[in-house]
């Protein structure tokens, strides 16, 4: 049993003496504005002020993706408030396991924040509207039904008489709960579906926004860590004698059985210090461990017997055995570091009666649960601050950090200590995007229609390293994103009848973990790329080869046409174009994307790209579109730059000089259409990662002629970028 199961079961229901215990919501410095009277809760998603702000409790965690301002949305069209008057706050994961966990899910991922909650996060807001109302109401002495809120305006329909949501916050936190509310329908909704400037935009553009790195507590010291950097790796001595006495040093700690810290004064201090200190490993077995003898194991698993079965229909290595027109393509994806721009950090301040952590977390719970079991407190002694993400995409959801801060604080009761891991610390230590490699075998007949298809994934389970008890037999479901037969999160779009999907698991050393797009972006390449070859091998058009494909899959079918038309496809390029088109289902959306790219003396220039996105309803449309031009800097990083090669057991790139990104000069010019079809919640923050790359790698292919199948394509080819 997990640490966060263990919580969630026994632990997450606490009674008042908790809730008396000081916890509190939102960020805060300890102690401060301690006078300030508390504004009136009219729920736990709702508080009104005097003044008239709304404030909107967020549970969700904001890493540049929107969530904070999509969620605010959801809440305010139901509250029926003035969106002018909207600012919000995170509550904290011990106030939400004080309070029985009334905000639910604090994990922020899977393109989860709002397709995930919509429902209870609307209805938080309609309950505060009826309670409201409510209040207005039996001041009047008149039926709640008779009045109606707008704008934060309450009235009385038959006389005409009017309030505000401030008047009456304070008698709505004791009105009763209403049961059986039913939620606006999507014809109705003013606020849901307006592309509203986002509340945090003002913070970030003035400094006032807190990240992690900004933490400044009263007596505040900073600490520095140094793990084995061969994975697997131990820590043998540590001579701390030899720095002790260097400016600012007040400590030398070890963390773990592969960890040692330095704290100091200042953290450049502190890791100065840590840079000169002798430390001996015991690198252990893994030194042996490359990229080479990864590749070979993987290789090996693409051939072999048995594997984990994602998707049988019909017979495919039948069909495939008797054919005498097939298509076989082998494909390979390395590991991606999350490269987040703001460093793994966090601070902690421990006493023996209390815990406070403020950290940059994709899931509250997650650090409250690791905090407390790295403390020894009860979880009800212990809270979490969250604060904002200076990139998240997948790597703030584990909390190694977390845990280091703590235990480092451990050893220095009542100061707070701020923990920051070195850039190459980073990247030395991440939870690296799953290795893969993938063979792809297909039978076309006589007329080029595809008969039967075979994909082989051979490489890593990200769930067999992170949560082995959500493996169904031994197999990782979350391989096959996007190649399942069905599914709300992400199905297989073609309709072949014979097809085979299946995973030959292999788990190197290397640690993997969620990175934004997650398995969606490997199996979007291969297939899309094995698609476009197939189509080619056909002697037809890759958008036609597709319609045929898509036939019975109206909204895949329509976000294809979309990007296409967008991109124009029914035309010639010019001279030195080509264009390559992508499609997929994924974390509940339709995404496609089409590119138009030039090679000219072996230099790419990727010129544009259409996205469409269908994630059945939108909440706010600007952002969506944001989103994807995001998304394609990511994967379009990924698919062109980004790779970590192993040698000696350890990660080769330590920094941005060996560790690739899309730079502002490569970025294409970005077109984005959203074509909602409602009737679903799909996500958007990393569906068209997944595209963006081999929409590229079929415009290069259009453009030379040439196929590259092993990414990233700058690393293993002779293409290099204008």
């Amino acid at each position: 049993m997990t640490v966060m199961e263990n919580l969630s079961r026994r632990h997450f229901v606490v009674g008042s003496a908790a809730v008396a215990g000081g916890l509190t919501l939102g960020f805060r410095v300890p102690s401060a504005d301690a006078a300030t009277p508390p504004s009136p809760e009219v729920n736990a998603w709702v508080v009104v002020k005097p003044d008239e702000t709304v404030v909107v409790r967020i549970a969700r965690s904001e890493m540049g993706q929107g969530t904070l301002t999509g969620l605010a949305q959801m809440v305010a069209e139901e509250l029926e408030c003035d969106w002018a008057k909207v600012t919000t706050e995170y509550p904290t994961p011990g106030e939400n396991v004080a309070r029985n966990r009334v905000w639910k899910d604090f994990s922020t991922g899977g393109s989860s924040g709002i397709r995930r909650s919509h429902d209870y996060v609307r209805l938080g807001g309609a309950t505060a509207r009826e309670m409201l109302i409510a209040a207005a109401a039996q001041g009047w002495k008149v039926p709640p039904g008779e009045c109606k809120a707008a704008k934060g305006v309450i009235t009385h329909a038959a006389t005409g008489r009017t309030t505000t949501f401030g008047k009456v916050a304070s008698l709505a936190t004791t009105m009763k709960v209403p049961d059986n509310i039913a939620l606006k329908d999507p014809s109705t909704w003013t606020i849901i579906g307006k592309p509203l400037l986002r509340l945090d935009t003002a913070d970030k553009l003035t400094g006032k926004q807190i990240y992690g790195m900004d933490i400044n507590l009263p007596g505040m010291v900073n600490a520095a860590v140094r793990q084995c950097p061969v994975f697997g790796g131990k820590l043998v001595t540590f001579n701390a004698a030899a720095v002790e006495k260097m400016p600012g040093v007040l400590k030398v700690v070890q963390v773990n059985d592969s960890t040692v810290a330095v704290v100091a004064n200042t953290w450049w201090r502190a890791k100065t210090a840590l840079d000169a200190l002798p430390i001996t490993w015991d690198y252990g077995a893994n030194v042996g461990v490359s990229s080479k003898t990864i590749a070979k194991d993987l290789a090996e698993g693409l051939e072999a017997k048995d594997a984990f079965i994602g998707s049988n229909i019909g017979d495919a290595p039948g069909t495939i055995k008797g054919a005498k027109n097939t298509v076989t393509a082998t494909y390979a994806y390395g590991y991606q570091n999350h490269a987040c721009m703001e460093a793994m950090n966090a601070t902690a301040l421990y006493t023996p009666d209390k815990l406070e952590v403020w950290v940059p977390t994709q899931n509250g719970e997650a650090a409250l649960a690791v905090a407390a079991e790295a403390s020894g407190l009860p979880v009800q002694k212990c809270d979490v601050y969250k604060v904002h993400l200076g990139g998240g995409f997948g790597r703030r959801g584990q909390e190694d950090y977390t845990r280091q801060a703590v235990l480092i604080a451990k050893t220095m009761p009542g100061v707070p200590v701020k923990l920051i891991w070195s850039r190459e610390e980073d990247m030395l230590h991440g939870a690296y995007h799953p290795i893969t490699q993938c063979k792809m075998t297909g039978v076309l007949d006589d007329e080029g229609n595809v008969k039967a298809l075979h994909m082989r994934i051979s490489g890593q389970s990200i769930l067999a390293a992170l949560r082995p008890q959500a493996m169904q037999g031994g197999k990782d479901a979350a391989t096959f994103q996007g190649l399942n037969e069905s599914g709300p999160e992400g199905a297989f779009t073609y309709k072949i009848d014979n097809l085979l999907i299946d995973h030959a698991m292999r788990n190197p050393p290397v640690p993997p973990g969620f990175w934004r797009g997650v398995n969606l972006n490997q199996n979007a390449a291969y297939v899309e790329s094995f698609i476009d070859e197939l189509a080619h091998a056909a002697k037809q058009d890759p958008l036609v080869f597709r319609r045929k494909l898509l036939a019975h899959s109206p909204k895949a079918l329509n976000v294809l046409e979309t990007v296409a038309k967008g991109i124009g496809w029914d035309t010639k390029p010019a001279p030195g174009i080509g264009r390559g088109i992508a499609q997929i289902m994924g974390f509940g959306s339709y995404v496609g994307a089409a590119a138009e790219v030039s090679v000219t003396d072996g230099k790419l220039k990727i010129h544009r790209i259409v996205a469409a996105t269908d994630c059945g309803y939108v909440v706010n449309p600007a952002q969506v579109e944001r989103q994807a031009e995001g998304s394609f800097v990511y994967g379009l990083g990924a698919v062109l730059y980004g790779e970590c090669t192993i040698k000696g057991g350890r990660v080769e790139q330590t920094n941005f000089d060996t560790y690739n990104v899309l730079r502002m000069v490569g970025m294409p010019k970005v077109e984005t259409f959203t074509v909602p079809s409602g009737g679903f919640w799909g996500g958007v923050g990393e569906p068209t990662i997944a595209v963006a790359g081999p929409a590229v790698l079929n415009a290069i292919f259009a453009a030379t002629g040439k196929r590259y199948r092993t990414l990233p394509v700058f690393k293993h080819y002779d293409l290099q970028s204008v």
